[in-house]
């Protein structure tokens, strides 16, 4: 649910018409807030949100502790497809590919599949499904996935090894947050004992955060990245259904925009001085 940040950012860059990149990489939630962006969709994720994610529908529980889903991604996929219509469509026509980032169920690696209009809704709901709290593992190509998150949530050295030399990314925690390992966490990690390579990668979890967060903050020579963080008064947990915080932290993206756009602006004058 903290991603309804990114989708108010993401909804301002569409208002200034700002999409200066040549390809983007999506996770978790993130992900399906970057593809309404990528189809040119303003207001698309902030209704999804408001009208179905805050249903108990989607997140119950009651339901979790009978042994169902904690969030039930089918129903909400559904929904979503019913009332709100993201035209995949239209984020392949654009010429500039979305990726999305999945992790291995079996290997404990993350995988970055290519979005197509025929993986569409799997890859969506694969990099969503937070493990255990989903109780499946939806198949990608033969291949049972989890939540993009789980291996790789940041995934700057992937779009680095892609070729990018100037990159965006886009937090849904604050700039100084850091991950702790938690009692909630090791039961997560007790539940998935049947699965080792991807217990082992939930385990390191705290390491390959803050790697990523030093990758960012030090990048290699001519790679320029900017790092887009909610305010500090952004406060919303995971499964937060609360409306009003909904609408200010889309509010918060929103209005962080045009400021955003600025910093873009300014790093690329300042790349092409040092280019001569």
């Amino acid at each position: 649910m903290r991603s309804v940040f990114s989708a108010g950012l993401l909804d301002g860059f569409l208002e200034k018409q700002f999409n200066p990149f040549d390809f983007s990489i999506g996770v978790s939630a993130g992900a399906y807030t970057l593809a309404t962006y990528m189809a040119g969709q303003a207001g698309l994720s902030l209704r999804i949100f408001r009208d179905i994610a805050t249903s108990k529908d989607f997140i119950s529980y009651s339901r979790f502790i009978r042994g169902g889903h904690l969030i039930d991604l089918d129903w909400l996929l559904r929904e979503a497809d019913i009332h709100y219509h993201l035209a995949p469509e239209q984020i392949l026509h654009n010429g500039k590919p979305l990726y999305v980032s999945l992790t291995d169920v079996m290997s404990g690696e993350p995988v970055y599949i290519k979005a197509t209009a025929e993986l569409f809704t799997q890859i969506m709901k694969a990099t969503m499904a937070l493990p255990v709290l989903y109780r499946d593992f939806p198949v990608v190509a033969g291949i049972p996935m989890t939540d993009g998150g789980v291996a790789d949530g940041i995934p700057v050295a992937e779009a680095i090894r892609l070729g990018a030399t100037r990159i965006m990314v886009i937090r849904s925690r604050h700039h100084d947050y850091r991950k702790h390992d938690t009692l909630w966490h090791k039961y997560i990690r007790w539940k998935l004992k049947a699965y080792p390579a991807l217990q082992r990668t939930l385990q390191e979890r705290v390491s390959r955060f803050e790697t990523v967060i030093n990758l960012i903050r030090h990048p290699p020579k001519g790679v320029d990245i900017i790092e887009v963080c909610p305010p500090d008064e952004f406060h919303l947990s995971r499964f937060g259904q609360h409306f009003q915080k909904l609408q200010l932290g889309y509010d918060a993206g929103l209005q962080l925009a045009e400021s955003i756009i600025k910093r873009w602006s300014a790093s690329g004058r300042q790349e092409f001085h040092r280019d001569g």
